[in-house]
């Protein structure tokens, strides 16, 4: 005789329980449309600092007052480190996307290290122009520059915040809109330099 079962059979589950619904990436969204403003403001800086030196070299024939030295070495130095600082802030990125802390807080590290050596550089650049705020083109171009460091430093300061925020555990691979909105800031704050290096160090 064959044997019977005697226990009967637990009755298996009609369907899986969903999956936890998506954050809203609402952060995100909001730094896009946070940095394409910041973007419009430089451009328009931008076209405000062509307009005037066209016409004051149509007027007098230079641009620069005499004396006055604009470098490139600096400038082109602080652009490959920004370039670099953009490479390391998408490896925070593909870092937490693998729930690879160790790597996202090194990478958060290294590209503050090198924002704050770009910061450096842009006070020793100013040292070689000597470049008087008494001029035209010393109030244009210091209003550009400035603004590109005060850019700079609420990136660094946004990068920051969302550091202590990866540290709390709040990111992870499937919630990581954090890192990725500091990721979109950092690079709209190194094109606005790649702009600013063109128009004021390349074109002078």
């Amino acid at each position: 005789m064959a044997a019977t079962l005697t226990e009967p059979v637990a009755a298996l589950p009609s369907a899986a329980p969903p999956p936890p619904a998506p954050r809203p990436r609402v952060l995100l969204v909001g730094t896009a449309f946070a940095a394409a403003a910041t973007v419009m403001v430089f451009v328009g800086m931008v076209g405000v600092y062509l307009s005037v030196r066209t016409t004051l070299i149509a007027d007098v024939g230079t641009w620069l007052p005499s004396g006055v030295i604009v470098p490139l070495v600096q400038p082109n130095m602080m652009l490959f480190t920004l370039l670099l600082s953009s490479l390391m802030m998408q490896w925070a990125v593909s870092a937490i996307k693998n729930d690879d802390r160790t790597n996202t807080y090194l990478a958060i590290g290294v590209t503050l290290l090198l924002a704050f050596a770009f910061l450096v550089e842009y006070g020793y650049l100013f040292s070689l122009m000597k470049l008087s705020m008494d001029s035209q083109q010393g109030v244009l171009i210091y209003a550009l520059t400035g603004a590109n460091i005060a850019m700079t430093i609420v990136a660094m300061i946004f990068l920051i915040l969302m550091g202590f925020r990866s540290l709390a555990g709040e990111f992870t691979s499937r919630h990581y809109d954090g890192i990725a909105a500091a990721a979109l800031y950092w690079h709209s704050m190194v094109a606005v330099y790649a702009l600013i290096w063109y128009v004021i160090f390349v074109t002078k």
